[in-house]
């Protein structure tokens, strides 16, 4: 019955969305540099530290983003302006510098690897976003799927990357980052289109 009642489109296009932004693969060689040293017991410690930090952090943004909207009278037209640029500039900053290797320490499950590296303003901005384009089901499915593939993707990153090697992720995640920016213009272009229409009829 909720099968019927979900657009499978929307939430395949919601999940590449998060998938790209909280980047698993672009960021699997940062994290395996994160926790060089430790054992795989420790190092799986710290990512389902990781994943279920940034899992909490993403769904408390996107249940009560919207009431933290309301409270500053931030419209959605406004925040897909300001988050289709944040993402885009996350997106030219990563291409030109590339990933920034923080100061590490032995406990970094939740920061750096939870926040920013894996949910950071880029995710939560996507996932509220979401849930005016595609609605609150979707996107909460769409989180819960992203976050499993995260959770496959960094429990068994160890045998991807010493068997692939990193020169592969990184040339994924350049492609990733080029998508995401395509979708950051898309989100700045839907905004200022509703903010041209809003002119036009005299609603601010």
């Amino acid at each position: 019955m909720l099968a019927m009642n979900i657009n499978f489109s929307l939430l395949l296009q919601t999940v590449i969305a998060l998938f790209i932004i909280t980047d698993p693969l672009g960021n699997l060689p940062i994290f395996m540099g994160l926790t060089e040293g430790l054992t795989e017991k420790e190092r799986l410690a710290q990512f389902n530290k990781a994943i279920l930090f940034g899992l909490i952090l993403i769904v408390i943004f996107t249940f009560f983003g919207s009431v933290i909207l309301n409270i500053f009278h931030i419209t959605l037209r406004d925040f897909k302006i300001s988050g289709g640029i944040l993402l885009l500039t996350i997106a030219i900053t990563i291409l030109i510098r590339g990933h920034r290797l923080p100061e590490g320490t032995e406990d970094v499950g939740i920061m750096p690897l939870g926040c920013p590296l894996l949910v950071g303003p880029g995710a939560i901005t996507t996932a509220m976003v979401s849930i005016g384009l595609v609605g609150l089901r979707v996107t909460t499915l769409a989180i819960i799927v992203n976050f499993v593939l995260v959770w496959l993707i960094l429990h068994f990153g160890e045998i991807f990357y010493s068997h692939i090697g990193g020169r592969f992720f990184k040339a994924i995640s350049r492609v990733m980052i080029i998508i995401l920016a395509a979708i950051a213009v898309q989100l700045i272009s839907s905004g200022v289109i509703e903010l041209v229409q809003h002119i036009n009829t005299g609603v601010l």
